[in-house]
């Protein structure tokens, strides 16, 4: 019992709670947009994947970290746009289409790194972002070390977080977005184009996918290969109906996830031999599910979620 309490009040333990729970976060939020605006993008996972490439090879040749993660966001928004066009415009199905997109960007992910690359026993690496002390508030007890000492892009992703809040639920640009995923007729009623606005919303989106699977690549790590998103986008599906589609639960879902795989890693070490490891690498998808089941019971879906869209059809 002892050993749990020192875990849990271990500042390393909440500082780790942040990193792992960065590339969520973004990504979350991504499928959140999408979603909000009502089309599902189930592309998460592959975007995530190539953002992770794209963004290590931008700054494996020559440019540097910010520049990567932009890079990795357009790259994303690019996927985004194909997504989009595929189900707004033509108004195919959303699964069939994100599935694809998928396949099509993490196959492409691997076949361009191995074009590029040339294949070695070690993959090579770049030098990633650094932790961030932010003065005045590193240096305090506990906290400093725990929240204030983390890397630029982890707090780029919780701005994002709450200004995306703000966004949706107080301002106009978030009402459009809103009414175009709960009733897209009255949203055309009401002088809003809904095409241009699930267009922005899944580029949008798509653009914070990438952001957070490049996290992996320029701050998490400093390399890449190809299964190291390892099925956080479909972590981040699941962290949207958990928030009920509210970026601020989106946060919490995302740092609770990482709590209980934070808190295996540890648990692993100190029950090293006692217990089998594949059940602790179980435990923060077990818990996950069990938070799942409970919260969506109470969730509210967009009413127009992976419905198409057109013009003058009732």
């Amino acid at each position: 019992m002892m050993q749990l309490f020192d875990i849990i009040g271990s500042a390393g333990l909440w500082a780790a709670i942040l990193r792992i729970a960065t590339p969520l976060i973004f990504g979350t939020l991504g499928a959140l947009l999408c979603e909000r605006a009502g089309v599902l993008n189930l592309g998460i996972e592959g975007i995530m994947t190539f953002g992770a490439m794209i963004g290590w090879l931008s700054v494996y040749h020559g440019a540097d970290l910010w520049t990567g993660l932009l890079i990795a966001g357009i790259a994303g928004g690019v996927f985004g746009l194909l997504h989009a066009s595929l189900t707004v415009t033509l108004g195919l199905s959303q699964h069939v289409s994100g599935l694809g997109v998928t396949l099509f960007a993490s196959s492409f992910s691997y076949y361009l790194f191995r074009l590029i690359v040339p294949l070695a026993n070690t993959p090579p690496t770049i030098v990633p972002f650094q932790p961030i002390a932010i003065p005045g508030l590193s240096t305090l007890p506990f906290l400093g070390p725990a929240f204030f000492t983390q890397t630029a892009p982890t707090y780029l992703a919780i701005v994002i977080a709450l200004l995306m809040a703000y966004i949706i639920f107080r301002t106009p640009v978030g009402l459009a977005i809103r009414m175009t995923g709960e009733n897209p007729h009255a949203a055309e009623a009401q002088g809003v184009n809904p095409m241009k606005v699930r267009y922005g919303a899944v580029i949008a989106g798509s653009a914070l996918m990438g952001m957070g699977g490049a996290f992996l690549t320029l701050s998490a790590f400093n390399s890449f290969f190809p299964t190291m998103v390892q099925g956080r986008g479909w972590i981040c599906i699941a962290l949207v109906v958990f928030s009920s589609w509210r970026p601020g639960r989106a946060l919490f879902g995302a740092l609770l996830f990482a709590f209980f795989d934070a808190f295996q890693l540890r648990l692993q070490t100190a029950l090293s031999g006692l217990v089998p490891y594949q059940l602790f690498l179980m435990t923060p998808y077990i818990l996950s599910i069990a938070a799942l089941a409970v919260m969506a019971r109470r969730a509210r879906v967009p009413k127009a979620l992976m419905q198409p869209y057109r013009r003058g059809e009732r």
